[in-house]
């Protein structure tokens, strides 16, 4: 089985003062603004970066596999708040990157201890498909039960 996703962008102008609008075609979920500018700036204002998305894409899958971990070891998960912090940032070689992810959650789970919880949480940064998709990034992981 292989699921496929797709997004598309149209963007229009030169880099510093074009924009552009990405659209998340799978789903029909929205259509959302993106400038570089908005992308570089320290507030995100109300335009949508590709970092952004990464977040959101990182967040919601570690949260999945991580409620797969909690119930591969014996857990109940019940709620799961999970925060992804992209760094994007100048590339020392050139260009730009993702230099870090920080990945933050807090659990409410039955049947596991705190040291239970951590061992699933690491393992599910080391499993989750989107982590394994960005190795090129240094991921940190602040987890704990609430």
């Amino acid at each position: 089985m292989v699921a496929i996703r797709t997004a598309r962008t149209a963007w229009n102008g030169p880099l510093a003062s074009g924009a552009g609008q990405v659209e998340l075609s799978s789903s029909n979920t929205g259509t959302f603004p993106v400038t570089w500018a908005d992308r570089t700036a320290d507030v995100a204002a109300s335009i949508t970066s590709p970092e952004e998305l990464i977040a959101a894409a990182h967040s919601s899958c570690y949260s999945m596999e991580l409620s797969g971990q909690i119930a591969a070891a014996g857990g109940t998960p019940i709620a799961l708040q999970t925060t992804a912090d992209v760094s994007f940032e100048p590339d020392p070689a050139g260009g730009w990157r993702i230099s870090k992810i920080a990945l933050t959650v807090r659990g409410e789970v039955e049947g596991m201890d705190a040291a239970g919880f951590l061992q699933a949480a690491e393992t599910a940064k080391k499993t989750c498909p989107v982590s394994k998709a960005l190795t090129g990034a240094e991921i940190t992981l602040d987890a704990a039960l609430d």
